[in-house]
Order: structure tokens, then C-alpha cells, then sequence
């Protein structure tokens, strides 16, 4: 135990280091640890942030390493990033698909080794995040800086410490991952965040950010409304809908948030069945209520559920919920939330 608290307080002296040192030290040590013969490897969980940073990554490297590769080990479902991707032309591998032995160095940026199972097995010799310190590890880079709103920030100032300019194609992958962290600054930020927003703001292509705000549906998925708006319960100022099987959990969260627009309204409840799971997401104004306080209360002791003041989510095995024969409904998904509300 007292070996494992000294690990983690290195760690914790090590990014603290890091977030004292000016950009340009950063960045020199960020360089220090490569050559002209490594064959990098970037991992991520690839979301916005995650693969906008991986870009800033490659970036940095370019002239500096023999190649650089970014791999992810997730799914990229969700239809913004998948635009992202696809327009901004980010070349991805599947890790499952690499042999991490050929590269001689890891970086892992928008995450740490403890945060999936796949990157506790790797040797990183960087870690670049914004997420608090989850676990201790013998790496010799580590910059992690939790207050900050985005890992896109903290790659804007590496990328302006070097002197280099951002293509249109890289200023908007940081742009776009700036706006979905912070959720269009309205989500705990600091002033850095904003003067890379700012610095991005006249560089990146602001219509193809838009495009990839708005992709988020499939036309298959139009249907969902329909049945949401059928299914829907109105109880106390209180929407509940059921939808049923879903192909994605991301069309329940369109949903709820679609609901959320209607003035009258204070909770809503959308609920959605997948993998075998009931879906639960809660959105309210976060005025004294918490989403994701009532979140736990209901289903925390059946499966996964928590989140924010004003948007939560539950995960629910079925056979926990004990139906039997009987179908979830919206008014089953009323009565849940009614004991604890």
C-alpha cells in the first residue's frame, strides 16, 4: 500500500511539474523523449477531443519521428464524429488490428492507463489529459491538468510554443473538440480555454463544425420520434417516454433533449432498451434538482447511473428490473422515478 501511495504521489509531483513549467518547457520535454527513428504510437478513446488531440500529436512529431499512427480500440458510432472522421479525413487504426511491439514509443492523450483494460496492458512513455489522476504509473511524460476544460486547449499551446500554425483541417478538430468539452463553455473552463478557442476561431471552418454539430441522426432513426412522441406520458410538469429497442443509446439522449425544449416542462424521463439493457436518461434545469442525484436513487443499486445536475443516465440489466413476462413501458418508467422524485 505505502509502495502504491508513492507511485501515485510521483505521478502527482510529476504532472504538477509539468502544469508549473512554462509552454515552451513543456514542449521540450514533450520532445526530449523521441528521435528521428521512433515509430510512434498515439492512442485514444476516440471521441472529439481525443482524435483532435492525436492530429495536434502528429503534428508535433512531423520531421521529428519516422512516422506516427493513431489507433483507438472503441467503436465510433455517434454520427458527429463519425462526420468528424470522415470529412476531416483523420487516418484511425483499430488497436486490435496493430502490433503495438513494431512502434518504439506510445503517447496517450485524452486518457490515462487505468481508464480500459486494453491501455493498462501498454507501455506509454506520454500522457497528455485533462482528466483527474486515476492510478500510478512509471511514465516519463506526464502532463495532466484537470481544470482544464479540454486536451484541445492544452495542444493549442504546445502547437503555438513550437510555432506552428495549424492547418484548417487540424484548427477545426480543435475548434470542434473545444465547443463539445466544454459544451460551448458552459461547462467548468478556464480563461486558457477560451484564448485557444479564440486563437482557433478565425483558422478553422466553422460551417464544418456546424455540419458536425447537426449530423447527429440517421433518417432510419426519424422513426424513434414518432414513437417517443406516442409513448409520451405528462405527469406534474414531468415527461416519461419509453421508445423500446433501440439501435443506438445516442437516440434516447437526441430525444430527451429534443423534450427539454418545452417550456412547461421541469423532468424529462426517455427510456430505451439495448444490449439487453434498460437506457435511462434524465434531463432537468439543474435548478435546485439534480439529475444526477434522482439518477442514483433509482437505479444506482441495479446497475450504472449518475451524472450531472442537469443531464444524467442510468444502465440497467433487464433481468434485474424483474418483469417476468410483462413489457417495460412508459408508465413502468413513471413508477420508478415516482419513488424517488
Amino acid at each position: 500500500m505505502a509502495k502504491d501511495r508513492k507511485k501515485i504521489n510521483g505521478v502527482l509531483r510529476q504532472a504538477k511539474t509539468a502544469y508549473r513549467n512554462t509552454a515552451k518547457d513543456r514542449l521540450q520535454a514533450f520532445w526530449d523523449i523521441f528521435d528521428k527513428e521512433d515509430d510512434v504510437l498515439v492512442v485514444i478513446n476516440a471521441d472529439p477531443d481525443a482524435l483532435a488531440s492525436a492530429l495536434a500529436v502528429k503534428r508535433l512529431l512531423r520531421y521529428r519521428t519516422r512516422k506516427v499512427d493513431i489507433a483507438h480500440p472503441n467503436e465510433i458510432h455517434r454520427l458527429n464524429n463519425v462526420a468528424m472522421v470522415e470529412r476531416l479525413k483523420i487516418p484511425l487504426e483499430r488497436l486490435g488490428n496493430v502490433k503495438t511491439g513494431d512502434y518504439t514509443k506510445i503517447v496517450m492523450v485524452d486518457s490515462q492507463p487505468s481508464h480500459l483494460p486494453c491501455f493498462d496492458k501498454l507501455q506509454i512513455d506520454a500522457i497528455i489529459d485533462h482528466h483527474p489522476i486515476s492510478g500510478e504509473w512509471d511514465v516519463p511524460f506526464v502532463d495532466i491538468r484537470p481544470d482544464y476544460g479540454a486536451v484541445s486547449t492544452m495542444m493549442v499551446e504546445y502547437l503555438r510554443a513550437a510555432g506552428m500554425k495549424p492547418s484548417v483541417a487540424l484548427a477545426t478538430a480543435l475548434f470542434y473538440a473545444i465547443k463539445v468539452d466544454t459544451q460551448d463553455f458552459e461547462k467548468k473552463s478556464l480563461v486558457a480555454d477560451g484564448i485557444a478557442f479564440r486563437y482557433l476561431f478565425d483558422i478553422a471552418n466553422r460551417n464544418l463544425v456546424r455540419k458536425f454539430e447537426l449530423t447527429d441522426l440517421r433518417k432510419s432513426e426519424l422513426k424513434y420520434f414518432n414513437i417517443a412522441l406516442q409513448e409520451l406520458k405528462y405527469s406534474k410538469r414531468r415527461y416519461y417516454s419509453h421508445i423500446g429497442r433501440v439501435r443506438s443509446p445516442d437516440v434516447l439522449v437526441i430525444i430527451a433533449d429534443f423534450l427539454n425544449h418545452v417550456g412547461e416542462i421541469d423532468w424529462v424521463f426517455v427510456s430505451g432498451v439495448h444490449n439487453e439493457k434498460l437506457v435511462v436518461i434524465f434531463r432537468c434545469d439543474g435548478y435546485r434538482k439534480s439529475a444526477g442525484k434522482l439518477a442514483n436513487r433509482t437505479f444506482g443499486s441495479l446497475g450504472s447511473a449518475g451524472g450531472h445536475k442537469e443531464a444524467a443516465r442510468a444502465e440497467v440489466p433487464l433481468k434485474k428490473l424483474e418483469l417476468g413476462d410483462r413489457e417495460f413501458t412508459s408508465d413502468s418508467l413513471k413508477r420508478l422515478i415516482m419513488r424517488h422524485i
